[in-house]
């Protein structure tokens, strides 16, 4: 759709607006990051707040990411990939009822084989 008059119009002068306010923002956000050599300050408050690890650390540290397979809660552990449902046979309560639905149709459906062909007997 959006493309009356009006639209096209109000996008024209949002680009001029971030064209204007570019400079601006580019500032502001190298104040904040410390590009300038002002940013000590900022990062103090940060490290009070969070962990802040270089980035050239976590590339030498290989060990870093089977910390986060271990960090990984156990309930994942216990639901299925394909089904989804857990070791009680629920569904996760954050999946809509018509997913479910859907689902199970589809599993149904690879699960059943062909009769072979010909007499029963």
């Amino acid at each position: 759709m959006a493309k009356s008059l009006r639209s096209k119009w109000k996008r024209k002068m949002r680009a001029e607006k971030r064209k204007k306010n570019a400079p601006k923002e580019l500032a502001r956000l190298k104040s904040i990051l410390g590009a300038d050599g002002s940013g000590d300050v900022t990062m103090n408050d940060v490290k009070e707040i969070a962990t802040v690890v270089p980035c050239e650390k976590l590339k030498q540290n290989p060990a870093a990411k089977e910390d986060d397979d271990a960090s990984l809660m156990d309930i994942d552990k216990k639901r299925g990939k394909k089904t989804l449902l857990n070791e009680h046979g629920q569904y996760p309560i954050w999946m809509h009822p018509r997913q479910r639905k859907k689902l199970k149709r589809q599993l149904k459906k690879k699960g059943k084989s062909k009769q072979p062909k010909g007499l029963a007997w």
